[in-house]
């Protein structure tokens, strides 16, 4: 790993500069791209994903104080000093910090430890910033471990992923845990089927006559900042009470579409139909809402709307729900064609995958122009499929591309997307590259 040494190298020079001192210890926590199973994990789905080369570093020194300083190699995220014993984490601001004190608070908070060392940080991030390859999930696990290691505890990786999971949601963004646990379970050469309650990763090979391409379409998206992601988490869970409803269940204890289907004991491809039969096209308000499941505005209000969705006028559960399943069923038939690698598996996984674009766009509508256009543009120039990746609304692309077309590719979608004529696409995002899987890692200090 010679550029992963370079990094390191440059950044104890970094940190040495800055805090004065040699780091004891490093970690590393990888981004993300999800080749398929968007926005269904928060459902209880299993997704498809694999880590990216791209990563979050961190250099480390346990110090005597109480206090964590936290600084970054990039200039535009200011340095913090807090008691590493009161985290004080602002849900209005998204700040950088945050993400890290995220990751630090869920692992204190789990040993019920009130009297952490303070430790000197420094970070550094190569993974787009809000293009939905995961930075702010892969920062929350690299100070989730650095935490551990201070605390000379130990945690399976199953068990760091689920703590890390939860404890992003202090920063208010109520995900489902993929990113966390891909960043934890991932391994080289191989992308991930995770599955939820219990959590568990199993390995899906990926044709090796193709490459995942990843593009980034230049407009950022930050989860935590917008309400679209958590409205979409309300209105999955509005859309399964309703179904549980319908069909007789205790709808007041359901919060996943999957929970409907588990109880039910029938298919996806079932689910459908009823979601077909118990929902409408048209948008539901709060009162109709309250008419369906026999409850008073302000019990919708108090006990199952999150605070930061109970202005909201109008929830598409019938759209919503059918992303959910169709989605849930494509992941299936997706590790379903890599076991059974038939001839044609590219082209049926590139299928999956421009119909995933077409749920996320058209019935989940978290998708933008230029994803769109992006998309297009990739399946245009050789790409067997193409689709949004990440939380949407901006970000990045993940294709299927066959391995001899990929430098035409490249170079081809280069041109169409990112050499505009009016030079409205800033270079440093210009971001198109061929991925393989990768790993987290942790390094004590020997370079």
């Amino acid at each position: 790993m010679p550029v992963l040494y370079d990094r390191l190298l440059k950044l104890k020079e970094m940190f040495n500069s800055k805090f004065g001192s040699i780091p004891k210890f490093y970690v590393r926590a990888p981004g993300r791209v999800n080749i398929i199973g968007e926005h269904i994990d928060y459902c209880g789905y299993s997704v498809l994903p694999m880590a990216v080369e791209q990563d979050v570093l961190i250099a480390v020194e346990p110090v005597k104080t109480y206090t964590l300083q936290l600084a970054n190699t990039n200039p535009l995220y200011p340095d913090l000093s807090t008691s590493a014993n009161n985290i004080q984490i602002d849900k209005t601001k998204p700040l950088w910090h945050n993400y890290f004190l995220c990751g630090l608070k869920g692992i204190q908070e789990h040993f019920g430890v009130s009297n952490l060392t303070g430790m000197n940080c420094l970070v550094d991030g190569n993974i787009p910033p809000s293009s939905g390859l995961s930075s702010s999930s892969a920062l929350v696990c690299c100070a989730g471990l650095v935490t551990l290691t201070v605390l000379g505890r130990n945690l399976s990786k199953v068990e760091l992923a689920e703590i890390c999971a939860k404890s992003e949601r202090y920063i208010g963004t109520e995900g489902g845990g993929m990113d966390q646990s891909i960043s934890f379970l991932a391994e080289e050469g191989t992308a991930k089927l995770i599955e939820f309650s219990p959590l568990r990763a199993t390995d899906v090979k990926l044709p090796s006559g193709a490459v995942f391409v990843i593009a980034n379409s230049c407009v950022e998206m930050n989860k935590a900042a917008t309400s679209h992601f958590n409205i979409r988490v309300m209105e999955c869970r509005l859309a399964a009470k309703l179904l549980a409803k319908y069909k007789s269940l205790q709808w007041d204890k359901v919060l996943r579409l999957e929970e409907v289907q588990a109880k039910l004991g029938i298919s996806l491809e079932e689910m459908l139909l009823v979601t077909e039969d118990a929902l409408h096209p048209e948008p539901y308000n709060p009162e109709e809402i309250c008419r369906c499941l026999g409850i008073s505005l302000e019990e919708l209000r108090t006990q199952i709307l999150s605070p930061n969705t109970q202005d909201v006028l109008i929830f598409k559960l019938y759209q919503r729900a059918k992303h959910v399943y169709s989605e849930a069923a494509r992941v299936l038939q997706f590790k379903k064609i890599c076991e059974e690698a038939p001839e044609n598996m590219v082209q049926l996984l590139g299928e999956l995958m421009n119909q995933s674009h077409m749920s996320c766009r058209d019935m989940y509508e978290c998708s933008c122009p230029e994803l769109d256009q992006l998309v297009d543009i990739c399946r245009k120039f050789g790409a067997q499929g193409s689709r949004l990746t990440g939380a949407g609304w901006g970000g990045c692309t993940v294709s299927i591309v066959p391995a001899d077309k990929l430098p035409s590719f490249l170079a081809n979608v280069h041109k169409a997307y990112y050499h505009r004529s009016d030079g409205s696409l800033a270079p440093e995002k210009q971001s198109l590259f061929a991925t393989k899987p990768g790993a987290s890692e942790r390094y004590e200090n020997n370079t």
